[in-house]
């Protein structure tokens, strides 16, 4: 009884014979779990940095092994741990480094595992949200999936802020609707994601994507029709400028003689450099898919057309190779005409115009009303410039000649005479003026083209804003218009028995809503007005309505940037990356914010129970 009591004693005190033993495994767990630490912090750095992480070596103080391992050694010539560390497995007296690129993917599959939590939490406690895809392929002639989820954050203390969550690349093995719709909504059920509660979708303007019938679009409509379709403003506006390029063959031959301007410099650093001798902002390529860009080749040239035509005589005259000569020669020929100097004016003045809007689009805080509001100001803006731009472009067209030295006269071509056979109708005249056919052939059809492109292309647009456009022009509506409108905005988020919002209350809730401080706020602003005042429990079916709006995606920049990110990580010396590293490592750099916010803690302890260790963690 008395050594059974002293044995209580002990344990009770903590003092029993194992008592060091067990403060050698806390210190030796202690050892690990900073040491780990220091590892995910390193791992963390380096990929919010887009910087590679492995070399050519494995191994410690080798040459070439890689940026992970030499900021251990950085690391450790100043941190007494990874010094102990790093001496224990240089003289193999731990068989466990935890420096392996094995461990590296775990680690970094782990950070990227938490940070898609951390957002799919959010994302639950935002109920609805809308989706964003797009595809493109990598240096590994790969089809990647970008997926964005976008959702408006509700917290108890914020206010409504807008996100866009990037969750992760997906292999596409086919392209077609069928395909990528069952693709994203397998990936939504791994992530315990309703697609009930989907209340949006974007895409770019492919075929198989936006397709009517058997798109991606169409077919998650069939299976949630309240998740609405709309397009991709940026690149709708692209397609805009497209259009209007293609509608006209000035247009067209313009852009190739930017093009050929661009290809005569930039083919050697002697020309190259003649050029940098002249102008202050260099010649600029276009792409072929992003219109929109164009306006850096034009605006090179615009503002600098005398400088550029200098240039192209100092080639003409130093070049030895007589077809440089010849290049050079017609070239500062065309650019020193009164037509270049026109469509140069003109063309940048459109572009501003639509290049201004576009940018705008792309914001992630952007909204549907906000969005469409713009696009009328472009379109009432090209209808303004229709009745006036073509005089106001001779007048700086002409100031440009002028600095030149050159006339201010449009070469008459020779009109071309064929035989035409016996009709009932005669032919029109042919325009003797050559201003007056530029006007007609060039100006005329681009800003008639832009115009009608615009009114069609964002036709979908509207229709999407006019069903929820109830929620900001209310305070100007008559109690009948209201309720009406409420009712159809009532039946486009029904799907059989189950409603978002009751068009009755909603009207209701309108008509006895208070007094907005000021006039022509948006969905955002008047979502903020409820949160703010705590009116969310007094208004439920506006806080509901107003939250799907604003959920609503109007761009899909997002994704374009995540394709910027996966240029960065996916390089050549890095092709053969397996997807889940590529994951997670777009993870962090993609979604920085959410990062910050993970501690080593969670990181470490989902690391610890992936599988049974030999060091207890």
């Amino acid at each position: 009884m008395t050594t059974w009591k002293e044995l209580e004693t002990r344990l009770a005190k903590g003092q029993t014979i194992d008592k060091l033993e067990m403060a050698l495994l806390q210190a030796e767990r202690r050892r690990w779990h900073d040491v780990l630490t220091r590892l995910v912090a390193i791992i963390q750095s380096l990929a919010e940095r887009n910087i590679p992480l492995r070399g050519s070596s494995d191994m410690l103080y080798q040459p070439n092994n890689g940026n992970f391992l030499k900021e251990v050694e950085l690391m450790a010539k100043f941190d007494p741990v990874l010094k102990e560390h790093v001496a224990n497995v240089e003289r193999g007296a731990s068989h466990t480094s935890y420096l392996s690129k094995d461990t590296q993917n775990e680690l970094i599959d782990c950070m990227g595992k938490t940070i898609v939590q951390h957002m799919l939490k959010e994302i639950k406690q935002a109920k609805y949200y809308s989706i964003i895809l797009d595809c493109t392929p990598d240096l590994s002639h790969i089809e990647q999936l970008s997926v964005i989820v976008r959702m408006v954050a509700v917290d108890n203390t914020d206010t409504p802020t807008m996100k866009e969550h990037f969750m992760g690349f997906l292999e596409v093995e086919s392209s077609t609707g069928e395909s990528l719709s069952n693709l994203i909504l397998k990936r939504l059920e791994e992530f315990n994601l309703p697609f009930e509660d989907c209340r949006g979708q974007s895409y770019d303007n492919g075929a198989n994507m936006k397709g009517k019938t058997k798109g991606v679009q169409a077919r998650l409509l069939r299976e949630n029709p309240r998740a609405l379709f709309v397009p991709c403003g940026a690149h709708t506006l692209n397609l805009v400028v497209a259009d209007a390029a293609k509608s006209s063959t000035d247009a067209l031959s313009y852009f190739g003689y930017l093009q050929r301007i661009y290809v005569l410099f930039s083919a050697s650093t002697q020309r190259w450099t003649i050029l940098k001798h002249h102008v202050k902002t260099t010649v600029k390529s276009w792409s072929d898919t992003r219109w929109e860009s164009r306006i850096n080749s034009v605006q090179a040239v615009r503002f600098q057309t005398a400088e550029v035509r200098d240039a192209l005589l100092e080639v003409r005259e130093k070049a030895t190779d007589s077809m440089v000569k010849t290049e050079a020669q017609s070239l500062a020929e065309e650019v020193g005409s009164y037509r270049f100097s026109i469509c140069s004016v003109v063309w940048y003045d459109m572009l501003a115009k639509i290049h201004h809007v576009s940018k705008s689009l792309q914001s992630v805080s952007m909204q549907l009303d906000v969005a469409l509001n713009f696009l009328r100001t472009a379109e009432a803006s090209l209808v303004s410039y229709r009745s006036t731009g073509f005089a106001s472009a001779q007048v700086c067209a002409r100031d440009l000649c002028e600095e030149m030295n050159v006339d201010t006269v449009l070469r008459q071509k020779r009109l071309r005479k064929t035989k035409r056979q016996f009709s009932y109708e005669s032919p029109d005249e042919p325009e003797g003026d050559a201003l007056k056919k530029l006007e007609i052939s060039f100006f005329n059809v681009i800003v008639d083209a832009s115009v009608t492109s615009l009114q069609e292309r964002f036709k979908l647009l509207s229709d999407v804003h006019d069903k929820f456009g109830v929620l900001v022009n209310f305070p100007n509506l008559l109690e009948e218009d209201v309720a009406k409108e409420c009712e159809t905005l009532s039946n486009t988020l029904s799907h059989g028995d189950h409603k978002d919002v009751d068009g009755r209350e909603l009207a209701l809730e309108m008509n006895n809503f208070p007094v907005l401080p000021k006039a022509g706020m948006t969905t955002i602003t008047i979502l903020n007005y409820l949160k703010e005042h705590k009116l969310e429990e007094v208004f439920p079916n506006m806080w509901v309505a107003l939250r799907i709006a604003v959920t609503l995606p109007v761009t899909v920049a997002s994704a374009e940037r995540s394709f910027s990110k996966l240029k960065l990580l996916k390089t050549y010396l890095r092709s053969t990356m397996t997807q889940e590293r590529l994951n997670g490592l777009a993870l962090m750099s993609i979604n920085q914010e959410v990062s910050t916010q993970i501690t080593f803690e969670e990181t470490i302890n989902e690391f610890a129970i992936r599988k049974s260790r030999r060091v207890k963690l």
